[in-house]
């Protein structure tokens, strides 16, 4: 006699996992994860987003047998799916956990089951839905953008110009664009004191944006040009602004 399928077989996670989450917990129930090549293992490492979903249910005579489809979608652009058998070996019996990288392990694995052949079966199909990537802040040259962001914070003069964390991760820079920033501090004492305020935004190679925002200013004690550098808008400001408050 068959036994209606009763979906709370499977219990989804109350909050939502990342990719590395979801699948070290499956790896975690399941009694073949060891046999997983490493290479498989190593491309799930850089995945952007998952999926996991019921595929197919087999119930009988207090047996049952569930597959789950779990797919990750990878950096590059492609998709990786992990099958999950799950079954009982005896009625009442507590629930066993496979895993394997291919349909064709799958089905054999299941052939070895002992559930009536006439017992109901059904497959639900899957979707894999990547989180939306926003569009690029800006439009980028993508020209020597690394150089580029290694030369601005050389010239920069102040002490408390970004360090050698934000400098790594500007050296992973694909694009960059330079824009000026209007809107300064009042006017100094003397009037061949000047400041302009530059936005130098960099696109990063994973998708990432990252300003740097320039003062250049001449107040300075002999009137000489000085190049600044900060990692935030408002800093660059407060900057100008404590410059201008110190000319004479």
């Amino acid at each position: 006699m068959s036994v209606p399928y009763e979906t709370a077989a499977y219990e989804p996670p109350e909050s939502p996992e990342s990719p590395e989450e979801h699948l070290m917990r499956l790896l975690g129930r399941t009694l073949n994860s060891f046999e997983l090549p490493d290479e498989t293992i190593r491309q799930l490492d850089c995945a952007l987003a998952h999926d996991g979903s019921l595929h197919s249910a087999h119930h009988s005579a207090g047996l049952h047998r569930e597959t789950y489809r779990h797919t990750w979608l990878l950096a590059d652009g492609s998709a990786l799916t992990l099958w999950e058998l799950v079954h009982n070996t005896a009625p009442g019996s507590d629930p066993q956990h496979e895993v394997y990288v291919d349909e064709e392990e799958l089905r054999a694995a299941t052939a070895r089951l002992a559930l009536p052949p006439d017992a109901p079966d059904f497959e639900l199909p899957v979707q894999v839905q990547s989180p939306p990537v926003p569009a690029p802040r800006h439009a980028y040259v993508s020209e020597a953008s690394a150089d580029h962001a290694r030369r601005l914070l050389r010239r920069a003069e102040n002490p408390d110009r970004p360090g050698a964390g934000l400098a790594a991760r500007l050296a992973t820079a694909s694009g960059h664009r330079i824009s000026q920033a209007f809107g300064g501090p009042g006017r100094a004492g003397r009037a061949r004191i000047g400041f302009s305020l530059y936005e130098h935004a960099f696109l990063l190679r994973d998708g990432a944006e990252v300003s740097l925002w320039e003062v250049e200013h001449t107040a300075t004690p002999d009137g000489r040009h000085m190049c600044e550098v900060y990692d935030s808008e408002d800093a660059a400001r407060r900057a100008m602004e404590r410059r201008a408050a110190q000319v004479p």
